[in-house]
């Protein structure tokens, strides 16, 4: 049987001309060369240039549900039908992978719950860029629809790996893709009759620094030396500064059956939401840590988890579980047997270095 990807390639290759880069992508479980030329609207980079002759090679990506593993680079293991696509039935997406080195672990869990349709997207993504071994993992709760959510896992990495600075100056290469990626949304939005967003919570490794980055309300929490921390705080409109921020901008905040910005938004960052611009903004705010002995586990979320489950608890089962596939899925089920009326995704790496 013919391979299309590797078809695809070769097709790829003989177009191949001068302005397009090289990259290493692993088609039909090999790693091949792939010439790509960055778009110039969308989701490249208006202004920015990728690093000259920056050689990437894509080990795992949760957004091919098909995609292969070079032997000896990564294990992949996968235990639900549905792995690798967003769950739309109801039932569960899960999987799970693992290095052969044995130093990095992750899995996931998205389940639709109790609503009638899923707005929560997530993307998993190991690669090398330049030698250096990249690891991304990010979660997007929609609002008002799917759309910006989906967006977010098609484009925030790709855009993010894409920045000049991604290697040598990580927190800016974030901020300001965050930034351009919302500005790039609005824009690929701005005939349609809707004004949805979405939350980002995400975590890059880049070598032994850990950084992770939040906007909007879902979380990011992590076992230290046995003991639970939150990475991020969530972006609330009665946040002191967030408040302060809204009403320097000219924006208010008004109750009304909780605390909404303009008396509509229940968050007071996030991408997307047109409307509510420029008190609603996708500035991230960023941590950084090393990853080291003390750094045990990482529980990435959206707020149907952290609704029902305490940090404690969520680091704790993250840690004493063997496979973070099976600790994501608990998580999971434990917060739609407490009740929560919302998506549920969470993201749960182990780090054994």
């Amino acid at each position: 049987m013919v391979c299309i990807g590797r078809l695809r390639a070769l097709v790829l290759r003989a177009a191949a001309g001068a302005g397009r880069r090289r990259w290493a992508r692993v088609l039909c479980g090999r790693a091949v060369d792939v010439c790509v030329t960055p778009r110039a609207r969308g989701h490249g980079w208006r202004g920015f240039r990728a690093v000259a002759g920056a050689r990437t090679k894509m080990m795992l990506d949760s957004s091919d549900s098909d995609s292969g593993t070079p032997a000896g680079q990564l294990q992949l293991q996968r235990r639900a039908a549905a792995a690798g696509t967003q769950p739309q039935d109801g039932g569960y997406a899960s999987a799970g992978w693992q290095r052969e080195d044995g130093k990095l672990k992750c899995g996931y869990s998205s389940f639709r719950g109790k609503r009638a349709t899923m707005e929560d997207f997530y993307d998993v993504k190991l690669t090398e860029i330049d030698g250096h071994t990249v690891s991304l993992f990010g979660v997007f709760d929609g609002h008002g629809g799917s759309r910006a959510a989906e967006y977010l896992k098609e484009h925030l990495f790709e855009n993010l790996m894409k920045h000049p600075k991604f290697l040598t100056d990580t927190k800016l290469a974030i901020s300001e893709t965050y930034q351009k990626t919302d500005a790039d949304f609005l824009e690929s939005e701005s005939s349609a009759f809707r004004d949805d967003g979405s939350t980002a919570s995400t975590a890059v490794l880049v070598g032994d620094h850990l950084y992770v980055a939040n906007v909007g309300d879902s979380r990011a929490v992590i076992s230290k030396a046995g003991k639970a921390r939150a990475l991020s705080v969530d972006h609330k409109p009665n946040r002191t500064d967030e408040r302060k921020r809204i009403e320097n901008a000219g924006g208010v905040v008004i109750w009304a059956g909780t605390w909404r910005v303009g008396g509509v938004l229940a968050m007071s960052r996030a991408f997307g939401n047109r409307l509510l611009k420029p008190f609603v903004v996708a500035e991230p705010e960023i941590q950084e840590e090393l990853v080291n002995g003390e750094l045990e586990s990482l529980v990435l979320a959206s707020d149907g988890l952290w609704d029902a489950v305490e940090n404690e608890e969520a680091v704790s089962l993250a840690k004493t579980e063997d496979v973070p596939e099976s600790a994501a899925r608990k998580l999971t089920e434990i917060a739609y047997s407490r009740g929560s009326a919302d998506n549920i995704t969470c993201i749960v790496v182990q780090f054994h270095p």
